[in-house]
């Protein structure tokens, strides 16, 4: 079965600039659930006064439900973060490092060396708090500042969060700039290095318009696991021109038609992705919810 990990409260929502209110993000979650949503990327704990769309965390932390089929997530760039994050009933925390320097220093303001070190104690923290740290690697399949970047200091990178105790591990194509054969040769290559036992997901935007394509050549290599966002929400604020995720009910439609299993109710999605299209104003890029036919 397909595993879709809904990112749209927090990768979704975080370039918008208009600030959506804590009540309509906890909204936004409640319906994801009754489509059957079962892991959600909830909230980050980063800085504020740099993402000030989850400035709220803790706020949406506090009012969404808790659920014993619904495991919550939520980013963290630092320890500082971490802190916060343990004061909240997050379940999963994702430790995020970019691993080309230039998009690093944007996005968490230090080195990728300075970064990796500190979030290593990150996840040896998390694990003793008894939460469950998850390895996400930014930038994996090309940077916008410096191109191509090496798969060596990716697994290298990906290895150290492992042993301080990830049993997952997260490659994203943070700015859409992966192509399906380049998706396949990574993909196949982690596995070979890692092995079945580490769940790997992968996390594509949809910039140059190959973020299905890229989710079906994952799929095809052994993937079970996906990040998406309702509506195709998304963007990066560091990033220049990156659109949004790839579109979960896109996504689940594709699968669907393939007769592969994801567990979730694709009406009850397009009917959330409607909802949010109106609460952000403006047309979002998903395309199943344009469709005449919502029954597929």
């Amino acid at each position: 079965m397909i595993n879709i990990c809904e990112v749209g409260p927090r990768d979704g929502l975080q370039n918008e600039k208009e600030i959506v209110s804590t009540a309509d993000k906890v909204e936004l979650i409640n319906r994801l659930i009754k489509a059957g949503i079962k892991k959600i990327e909830a909230v980050s704990f980063v800085n504020p006064k740099v993402v000030p769309q989850m400035a709220d965390a803790e706020q949406v932390m506090n009012s969404i439900p808790s659920h014993p089929e619904v495991s919550y997530s939520g980013l963290v760039l630092s320890r500082k973060g971490l802190d916060r994050a343990l004061n909240t009933k997050i379940d999963t925390v994702n430790v995020v490092l970019a691993v080309s320097e230039q998009f690093n220093l944007k996005n968490a303001r230090r080195s990728v060396k300075q970064s990796q070190e500190e979030l290593v104690e990150v996840i040896l923290e998390t694990e003793r708090a008894g939460r469950k740290p998850a390895g996400v690697l930014g930038t994996v399949f090309g940077c916008p500042y410096e191109g191509s970047v090496s798969i060596d200091k990716v697994f290298s990178i990906a290895n150290s969060f492992i042993e301080a105790g990830c049993k997952e591990i997260v490659l994203a194509d943070t700015t859409g700039m992966a192509n399906p054969l380049q998706v396949k040769q990574v993909t196949e290559s982690f596995v070979k290095a890692f092995g079945e036992e580490i769940e790997l997901r992968l996390h594509f935007h949809n910039t140059r318009g190959l973020g299905l394509a890229n989710t079906l050549a994952a799929y095809q290599a052994g993937v079970q696991s996906f990040d998406s966002s309702i509506a195709g929400l998304g963007g990066c604020p560091f990033a220049p021109k990156a659109v949004g995720n790839v579109c979960t009910e896109d996504m689940v439609n594709m699968f669907h038609r393939m007769s592969a299993d994801t567990n979730l109710n694709l009406e009850e999605l397009i009917k959330t992705s409607h909802w949010i299209e109106n609460i952000i104003g403006r047309p979002l890029p998903g395309m199943v919810s344009k469709a005449d036919c919502v029954k597929v």
